[in-house]
């Protein structure tokens, strides 16, 4: 995983602020983290903020559940990383190690609440945030047995809520930020939106593939919907023969997913690459044609400015968060049925001005996002926490 070097300016930002609102350790609380083999944007983003934070000469330690393979403590990009418990249990056993200052002291807390939080505000009294990317809705389903997914929507969208009013909430985009006042109810006023960055090493070089190259990057996982894409992928091959999609990712589906490309005879078009290297990764952005999309819910999709920072248009689906990462008719088109995502691809695939424009726009719009920007706008939020806290005691 690409880890970001700060400028030294963003350094001094972040470690200025710190010092101004007493914060030099800070808890950070997730279900997993980026070495979980279904690691995804939200352990990205968490990395890449930690990364900085860390540079800036915070102490953070950011506990998760197991990773098979990975001790339970080790340190990486010059922060701690405390992995303990599994899937379910790590929630209750990482507040109770809070609880009994088993995790160190801490100056600030931030929850990742990725479906299931940690409910910190009857916990936390010091200065908090939380970073919640999107609302899960139909993702309990597709994950969980009906009793569980039933109560995963009442905890997520009527319970939690309440306890949040007062906490404030981080978010990647405008689009996901309406989705949590309007499904959860939060105050739009305590509700901040900071997109995430795109590392410089994505960036334009290389060729392009010689034929019409697609790529698609995500764990393969429901929420993921690949077998709505490899649907619509034999679609665009009966109009685009030369055309060819290469996922890249792993997760628990990939056996199902290989069934459904052997069963249509699309093997010699369709690749499961599994986890790659960052540099293999960079190779293919910069060489597909178009990067796409299928996915149900997201909090912003990384995956596709990653793309665009290496001059490479996407077509997705028009869900929050694929809304801000992807500019309509800019850097990309999006589309709602599978005929729309059939016919945008096709027309990415065949049309060179249209691909040239939208590959300008993708560039362009890549170009505007930094994780220095993202860490420390992020901080600010957390800061002004700390500091709204101090004044009311005065």
């Amino acid at each position: 995983m690409l880890t970001p070097q700060a400028k030294p300016e963003t350094l001094e930002a972040i470690a200025r602020a710190a010092a101004t609102a007493g914060i030099e350790r800070i808890h950070m609380f997730a279900w997993r983290d980026l070495d979980d083999v279904e690691a995804g944007g939200s352990e990205v983003h968490a990395h890449c903020v930690a990364s900085i934070w860390a540079q800036a000469g915070l102490n953070v330690v950011h506990r998760t559940s197991f990773a098979p393979g990975h001790p339970q403590q080790a340190g990486r990009a010059g922060y701690e990383v405390v992995r303990k418990a599994g899937r379910y249990m790590v929630f209750p056993r990482t507040v109770l190690a809070e609880l009994a200052g088993r995790n160190g002291s801490r100056d600030a807390l931030v929850e990742i609440w990725n479906g299931v939080p940690y409910l910190s505000p009857l916990w936390c009294s010091g200065p908090r945030m939380v970073w919640l990317h999107h609302v899960h809705g139909p993702m309990w389903a597709m994950s969980l047995p009906d009793t569980l997914a039933k109560a995963g929507v009442l905890l997520e969208e009527r319970i939690a809520p309440k306890l949040y009013r007062r906490t404030p909430i981080v978010t990647l985009s405008n689009s996901s930020r309406e989705e949590l006042v309007t499904d959860l109810g939060f105050s739009r006023a305590n509700v901040t939106v900071v997109s995430p960055g795109v590392d410089p090493k994505f960036s334009p070089g290389g060729t392009k593939s010689p034929t019409p190259l697609i790529c698609s990057v995500g764990r393969l996982v429901p929420v993921k919907d690949f077998p709505r894409l490899v649907r619509i992928m034999a679609a665009v091959r009966a109009r685009v023969p030369e055309a060819r999609l290469v996922i890249v990712g792993e997760g628990y589906e990939r056996e199902a997913i290989q069934a459904q490309i052997d069963s249509l005879g699309a093997t010699n078009f369709i690749y499961l690459a599994g986890r790659i290297s960052d540099a293999a990764l960079i190779n293919l952005y910069r060489m597909a044609w178009v990067t796409t999309s299928t996915s149900i819910r997201e909090g912003w999709g990384m995956t596709m400015t990653e793309a665009a920072a290496c001059g490479t248009p996407s077509v997705a689906t028009a869900i929050a968060g694929h809304a801000d990462a992807v500019l309509e008719g800019v850097s990309g088109l999006l589309g709602t049925t599978d005929a729309e995502l059939t016919e945008h691809l096709v027309a990415v695939c065949t049309d060179a001005v249209l691909r040239e424009r939208l590959s300008k726009g993708a560039a362009e719009r890549a170009g505007q996002l930094t994780w220095d920007a993202t860490a420390i706008d992020t901080f600010a939020v957390l800061a002004a926490d700390a500091k709204r806290r101090s004044g009311s005691r005065k």
